[in-house]
């Protein structure tokens, strides 16, 4: 598609923001304890909404858009919460904040409950919650609850409330089915073909060309600053470190290799092994006769083959091995033998064994100091894993208890090395040429979650790498002062003025359109230079395949715009005005598109229960009333966005 409508993409979520709360730990009401006590209206500031006349305490609000944020960033780490706050998402919070807790309210209400063994049991299911037996561990479980700012008590209301909603909405959104009648109309759209025009007035073509005063600069950048916010940045400072470097003594002394040749006495000794080809026959009168041909100078292999057997051959054995493989008898038969000639018969679990000893090999004891070298580097092995995982062991309780990692460094001759400003995706800050070490990126997520001042190890390789790292610096994500970004802050403010013109003939262009001037012609009265149109002639479905669901908002409206109509349209950051004309619509027959009726009604079958959810929640928000706290929600807003 024209290359104008990437430029939506520069958002960094999009809007409408879809935030799925995948994790029971993200969706926990969060913070302190709820009470239970009665509360009436919002006058207070220490209320979210009053729902049904519980209230809904708004320390809960800032850590669940936390965890919301931490959902996001799992697709896009360098999100700051300023950008997820603009976006749409602290809003989507809310909602699901008071939905969860209506729901709850309203199965309380109407007699429905979620008893202690029920929530425990529910508790127990958990594996985030399960020690290194696999069991339920409560000190694990404390962690984790510490580690989301919950209580055990507002945890177990938040189950509660989960649990209350399955019995409410289980059996209203289970498998619902669309009619045909209606997945045919939704399918025909997906075969419907659009053809029109979409133009770009950009406001570039309108920017002033002068600088702004200081005043005016200054004022813009004030009212504009989230569009400037740099992401959280962390500097690292770490030391590798692995079996090459540690310096470790696993040379084995005399004694110690004398001690392995004892142990493995039986290694060392004589050994034979033999390699047979052999066929099995159901009785012994069979096998002596057949043995006897072979012997007096016929083939095994064609003997087996007149008498409709087939033979086999196997690799060299020793003689337990052999036993194990067909029987004790006839590998003892198989070890008195000669190479090349016929074993003596002997029974086995599916009959008797005819064979032929095809080779020999011996292998002759080996002295104590034959068998050192292989001994010597098979111990100094052992002994350089035990040292390291000592040594490792060592160093992480020094980690542990407090040790700074320069200390550490020094008393291990490790090397300290620190990183560029890093973002949580592990790119440096302001210079995309640095490549941090690969060690770093296994460690990055723990790195942007753990607190300055603690150094921790973490193992690379298994066995093989570590590393210790900690946290140098942490700069918060904020807007930088306006001196640091003034060039781009004067070309904003530019944008913007322009985009005050770009509006203004956006809209002179689409009373032309709309008057039935060609869009062509509309724009190049404007005589303006940059203008973008393009011609658009596109069905549906193949918007949907060739956009993969990121379908750029011009589009959106073309393909939700009654037929012969104009619009415009605000393109994002000041950017410029989108015009969309469109001229035709037509749809494909669906005759011949059995399959995709199916399919629509299958997938909106989906769609439907999801539907049917938020209607019922609607209607039990609706029949308990709920009242926002609009002041103190604006007081979050603003903490979470630095404001205050």
């Amino acid at each position: 598609m024209i290359s104008f409508f990437r430029r939506f993409f520069a958002s960094k979520i999009g809007l409408p923001i879809v935030l799925a709360f995948l994790a029971l730990m993200a969706l926990a009401f969060a913070a302190s304890d709820i009470t239970g006590s009665t509360f009436g209206g919002v006058s207070g500031g220490d209320r979210l909404a009053v729902v049904g006349g519980e209230g809904i305490p708004i320390s809960e609000l800032p850590v669940a858009a936390n965890a919301a944020l931490d959902q996001v960033r799992a697709q896009n780490p360098t999100l700051t919460m300023p950008e997820f706050v603009a976006e749409g998402g602290l809003d989507e919070v809310i909602d699901q904040l008071i939905d969860r807790f209506a729901v709850g309210e309203y199965g309380r209400r109407y007699g429905l409950r979620a008893g202690e063994n029920l929530v425990n049991s529910e508790i127990l299911k958990i594996p985030a919650f399960q020690g290194v037996t696999g069991n339920f561990d409560e000190q694990t479980y404390l962690a984790a609850l510490r580690s989301r700012n919950l209580s055990d008590a507002t945890f177990r209301r938040d189950l509660q409330d989960g649990l209350l909603e399955q019995q409410l909405l289980r059996s209203a959104v289970a498998a619902p089915q669309l009619p045909e009648k209606i997945a045919r109309q939704y399918a025909a759209l997906v075969l419907e073909k659009r053809k029109g025009e979409i133009a770009l007035i950009p406001s570039a073509a309108f920017a002033p060309a002068g600088n702004p005063s200081d005043a005016q600069l200054t004022a813009w950048y004030k009212d504009n600053r989230t569009q400037f916010i740099r992401p959280e940045r962390r500097t690292l400072r770490f030391a590798v470190f692995g079996a090459d470097t540690l310096k470790v003594n696993a040379t084995p002394t005399a004694a110690e290799i004398a001690e392995r040749y004892k142990r493995d006495a039986a290694k060392y000794a004589a050994s034979e092994k033999r390699a047979v080809t052999s066929f099995v026959v159901p009785t012994q009168d069979a096998a002596k006769a057949l043995a006897a041909r072979i012997a007096g100078g016929a083939s095994l292999e064609a003997v087996a083959r007149e008498a409709g057997f087939t033979a086999s051959s196997s690799e060299a054995r020793e003689r337990e091995a052999m036993a194990g493989a067909t029987s004790f008898a006839f590998a003892q038969a198989a070890f008195k033998a000669a190479q090349g000639g016929v074993i003596e018969p002997a029974q086995g679990t599916l009959g008797w064994y005819v064979a032929r000893v095809d080779r020999i090999e011996r292998t002759p004891a080996r002295s104590l100091a034959q068998a050192t070298p292989e001994i010597t580097e098979q111990l100094a092995g052992e002994k350089r894993v035990a040292a390291i995982a000592d040594l490792v062991a060592e160093i992480e309780g020094e980690v542990d208890g407090g040790t700074a990692l320069a200390e550490v460094a020094k008393a291990y001759g490790l090397k300290v090395e620190t990183t560029p400003a890093l973002l949580a995706n592990g790119r440096a800050f302001g210079k995309p040429e640095v490549q941090i070490v690969p060690q770093l990126a296994p460690v990055l997520q723990t790195a942007f979650q753990m607190e300055e001042s603690e150094p921790q190890l973490a193992e690379v390789v298994p066995g093989e790498q570590f590393v210790i790292f900690e946290v140098a610096r942490v700069e918060e994500a904020s807007a930088p002062p306006l001196a640091e970004v003034r060039d781009a802050a004067i070309a904003g403010w530019k944008r913007a003025q322009g985009a005050i013109l770009a509006k203004q003939a956006a809209e002179r262009i689409l009373a032309k359109v709309r008057g039935g001037t060609p869009l062509a012609a509309a724009m190049a009265a404007e005589n303006k230079p940059g203008f973008e149109r393009e011609v658009i002639d596109l069905e549906r479905r193949q918007l949907l395949a060739q956009q993969r669901g990121r379908i750029a908002p011009p589009l959106v409206l073309m393909f939700s715009m009654a037929e012969g109509t104009a619009k415009t349209l605000e393109a994002p950051r000041n950017i410029g005005w989108y015009i969309v004309d469109l001229e035709d619509i037509s749809t494909l027959p669906l005759d011949q598109e059995g399959q995709m009726i199916a399919q629509t009604r299958q997938q909106l079958g989906q769609t439907l229960s999801e539907e049917y959810r938020s209607q019922a929640t609607a209607a039990m928000r609706k029949e308990l009333g709920v009242t926002r706290n609009d002041n103190a929600i604006a007081a979050v807003r603003r903490q979470l966005v630095g404001e205050q």
